[in-house]
């Protein structure tokens, strides 16, 4: 298998050799209009990582030998990347330190007006900011503007990050933290405690669900990602009817209310 098979293997929709020693995006199938995919190419090695499906960096070597110079790269890869990492959660802890508590246009956006979170200026924009934790680490953020896009910061980990809505209750799991939000506000209306888990990539959702029991918000996207990662992990799942959605997508279609009796029904069954 060449390079460029290994990367569409991964869901990463490249259509030429990319250039090499450098970290370049690429579209994805699971998000077409996003650059979620990720590759460098070394020449007789090479790296590749979907976010929206893998939490950690797949390595591609040409046919042949493994000589010592190319161990030698991918450990040095290896230490780059780690590197990469802590600079990272250093950056977020500065980010968060900057931050403000108030509003944004993309909670309005999302069905929430009233709803504050951290936000930090750039440029005279406004970003959102979910603060990503391993444990007990702060290792990276989620960076929302206004229009929805969203970016984490440049080489931060997000293998195992997550952010936890924490009411000492039942353990569920999202990608997204809109999702979350709808979430919280239903199992507050039916009385239900909770700890809801937003893993922002379903891929993720497989390292966080390790070790842990309870139930699933699935998106229900194009590629089936959302579903077929529900059924990986074995838990009981809900997911909208309609193509696209996500629960929170749901709910303002619907309506909080009417939403929240249909994840009860599917609750009370799971």
């Amino acid at each position: 298998m060449d390079f460029l098979d290994f990367a569409r293997a991964h869901g990463i929709l490249i259509q030429h050799m990319p250039r090499i020693g450098e970290w370049m995006r690429f579209p994805t199938v699971d998000h077409p209009k996003k650059r979620n995919g990720a590759v460098k190419f070394m020449g007789a090695f090479g790296f590749a990582q979907n976010h929206a499906t893998q939490t950690e960096v797949s390595v591609w070597r040409s046919e042949g030998e493994v000589t010592v110079s190319m161990t030698r790269a991918i450990e040095q890869a290896d230490r780059e990347i780690k590197d990469s990492q802590r600079e990272a959660a250093e950056k977020a802890k500065w980010i968060i330190s900057q931050c403000q508590h108030g509003k944004h246009d993309y909670l309005k956006k999302k069905g929430f007006e009233d709803e504050q979170g951290y936000i930090y200026v750039k440029d005279g924009v406004q970003l959102l900011v979910i603060p990503m934790w391993v444990g007990r680490n702060l290792v990276g953020v989620q960076l929302i503007d206004p229009a929805g896009q969203k970016k984490f910061l440049r080489g931060q980990r997000t293998s195992n990050a997550e952010f936890i809505f924490n009411n000492s209750g039942p353990h569920y799991l999202c990608e997204g933290y809109a999702t979350a939000l709808s979430l919280r506000h239903v199992l507050k209306t039916l009385k239900k405690t909770y700890t809801i888990h937003v893993c922002f990539s379903a891929g993720n959702m497989v390292k966080v669900a390790e070790g842990l029991t309870g139930f699933i918000l699935a998106d229900n996207d194009a590629s089936k990602t959302g579903e077929n990662t529900a059924k990986k992990i074995g838990w009981p799942y809900w997911m909208s009817d309609t193509l696209t959605e996500d629960f929170n997508d749901y709910a303002r279609r619907l309506g909080l209310f009417r939403a929240g009796q249909n994840l009860s029904k599917s609750l009370k069954t799971g």
